[in-house]
């Protein structure tokens, strides 16, 4: 049996490592955040000691903390949500999980092993996040469209955008409820990727011309008076 004081310190460490991955989850407004992080490593430290000096030797300790590795999928799934084609929460489902190891490890004084798994962790969420969010802007654009609210007009624009070769990557939808002017009007953020021989000109007139579509712009302003003067006219 491990000294009282080295049970404390290893429930603290573990949820001060596991705090800290929940800090970055929180921030991101993700659907598992701090309190959450922070208890899974804890709940799984906890388990790891029991296992190993809670019944006096007997039994495998191993047994018990698989049941952690397996039963923490439960928790995981309840983070991932699936709206239409976008599923959100993988990643928050992940760290969930890599937590609940980090817990396992402080609870069986494997601390170099937790350290290091905390601080790959926190790298891969913060810096590879930021990275991905380059690389995004890079590969594809964001348009800006606002139009009247109406079925199937977002099929009439994607009909546009399949005549110029461009490629769909993400929508987003505002009603006029998220947006200043317009009544019954919705707000729609296209995330595209553009083919190497884009005729922006081209484009603009046979989105303009679709039938209730107020104005278009880039979201990084390119094109925006020009492109709003000419929806005007």
């Amino acid at each position: 049996m491990i000294a009282e004081w080295e049970i404390v310190l290893r429930l603290v460490v573990s949820a001060f490592f596991g705090g800290l991955i929940g800090m970055e989850r929180e921030i991101n407004n993700r659907p598992a955040g701090l309190r959450t992080h922070v208890l899974v490593s804890l709940g799984s430290c906890l388990i790891m000691m029991i296992s190993m000096y809670g019944f006096s030797g007997i039994g495998d300790p191993a047994r018990l903390a698989a049941q952690v590795v397996s039963g923490i999928g439960f928790l995981g799934a309840g983070t991932i949500l699936n709206k239409g084609n976008a599923i959100r929460g993988l990643t928050t489902a992940a760290s969930l999980w890599v937590c609940a190891g980090i817990g396992l490890a402080v609870g069986n004084g494997y601390y170099v092993g937790a350290i290091a798994t905390s601080l790959i962790v926190l790298f891969t969420l913060i810096s590879l996040g930021l990275f991905e969010k380059v690389l995004f802007k890079k590969k594809y654009r964001v348009l800006i469209v606002q139009c009247e609210e109406s079925p199937g007009k977002i099929g009439e624009i994607g009909q546009i955008f399949g005549k110029h070769g461009i490629s769909i990557k993400d929508i987003k939808i505002y009603n006029d409820g998220d947006i200043d002017d317009g009544l019954g009007s919705i707000e729609i953020h296209f995330a595209v990727k553009l083919p190497r021989n884009f005729l922006k000109e081209l484009f603009y007139d046979d989105l303009i011309r679709i039938p209730g579509v107020d104005w278009a712009m880039w979201a990084d302003g390119e094109e925006i008076e020009d492109h709003r003067q000419r929806a005007k006219g």
